[in-house]
């Protein structure tokens, strides 16, 4: 059985390697875009397949919401489920991102143990 692959859209090269090493750990196979445009690519452009999106949903350019509503609009990746992580945490913007289709929210610092949690009953 392989493992199972997510991509994580993280434009912080610190956040991005926190949560790369943390899901490495829990062995994922991960791939790393530092933007919308390149999650766009790997994800619509380069017939490759994920178990999950990790969203960052203050991206520069286009922002994680975009990204999201990109990866829902397309039929080939409609069904991939995207996690939303935050810095600017509030249990109002956790209610909106569940509401606008993200399947978990995790404030940052991200809690490994609730990750991994919250990943085996994702993917």
């Amino acid at each position: 059985m392989s493992k199972k692959r997510i991509l994580v859209v993280e434009d912080d090269p610190d956040g991005q390697e926190m949560i790369t090493t943390m899901l490495q750990h829990l062995q994922f196979d991960v791939d790393t875009a530092d933007d919308a445009e390149s999650a766009g690519n790997a994800l619509f452009r380069a017939n490759n397949v994920y178990n999950a999106v990790i969203i960052d949903l203050a991206l520069p350019g286009k922002d994680g919401w975009e990204l999201l509503n990109e990866i829902i609009d397309n039929p080939d990746t409609r069904d991939i489920p995207c996690i939303a992580v935050t810095a600017h945490h509030t249990s109002k913007l956790r209610e909106e991102t569940i509401s606008a289709g993200f399947v978990a929210y995790f404030p940052k610092p991200i809690d490994a143990t609730n990750l991994g949690r919250q990943l085996a009953q994702i993917v």
